[in-house]
Order: structure tokens, then sequence, then C-alpha cells
């Protein structure tokens, strides 16, 4: 797995996904988020088992496709820390994410994509959408 991708492009669903990762887990994998690229298309989830967040970003340039986890909220603080306009050079080799910004060189262990939970719809789930002024007008109400 191997591509570029602004800060801004890569930090707004990793925010998002971080939500329900937690850093101390009874299983390790749930504290990482799963990276997924396929094309221009990198698709970040984040589970507790009880809910699961999917959100995707466009990478820059040339990528080699992979999957792999990476632990969601030190990659979080780490793309936090970076300016503003900074693009990211990622890779994957030897289990190990390497993330490249300008003089900055970070590298995080990673699990499997393998073992990332997957919550699977039950055959009877209902889905229900709602806009998001909706849910501000029912909560003033209460």
């Amino acid at each position: 797995m191997q591509f570029s991708i602004s800060r801004e492009a890569l930090l707004k669903p990793l925010q998002m996904v971080s939500g329900v990762v937690e850093r101390r887990q009874t299983l390790p994998v749930l504290s990482n988020v799963l990276l997924v690229l396929r094309g221009s298309e990198l698709s970040l989830t984040g589970t507790d088992l009880e809910v699961e967040l999917i959100g995707r970003a466009q990478t820059e340039g040339s990528s080699k496709d992979g999957e792999i986890t990476v632990p969601g909220r030190k990659l979080l603080d780490i793309c936090k820390s970076l300016a503003d306009d900074s693009s990211l050079e990622i890779s994957v080799a030897d289990n190990k994410l390497k993330l490249k910004c300008g003089r900055s060189r970070f590298t995080l262990t990673t699990l499997p994509a393998s073992e990332f939970p997957s919550v699977d719809e039950e055959p009877d789930a209902y889905s229900i959408t709602y806009h998001s002024s909706e849910i501000a007008r029912a909560a003033r109400c209460h």
C-alpha cells in the first residue's frame, strides 16, 4: 500500500471514524482504524463492535492498492500536529506504516486487515435517514 494525500483530505474522515475508536480495548485491533485503498479512494473504518463509521478520502497522484489497520488516535494526533497545507506520503512495508511529511517521519505499528471486525447488518435491520436540521429541531423540542 502506498499513496499521497493532503492533510485536510485525511484529517476530516479520520476525525469522524476516531470517534468510535478507544485507546484501551479488550481487543487491540479495536483501537485501530482500517485503511483500504482502491484506486484513488481511501476508505477509513472505525468500530467499537456496536457502531461502525466509514469515511472516504481521495488520494493524490499514483497509488498502490492495499489494506491495513493502524492505531487510530495516534494517526489522528500526528495529522493534527502537521502544518495545514501539508502533503503526506504513506507507505506500508514489513508490518509498519511509514508517514512522511516534509522533514518529519513517523512509523506506526500495524495489524492485518483480516483481524479487523466487520459489523454485519442484520437481515431484519431498518435504515432511517434524517437531515441534521430535523434532528436539531427535535432536540430543541425536548
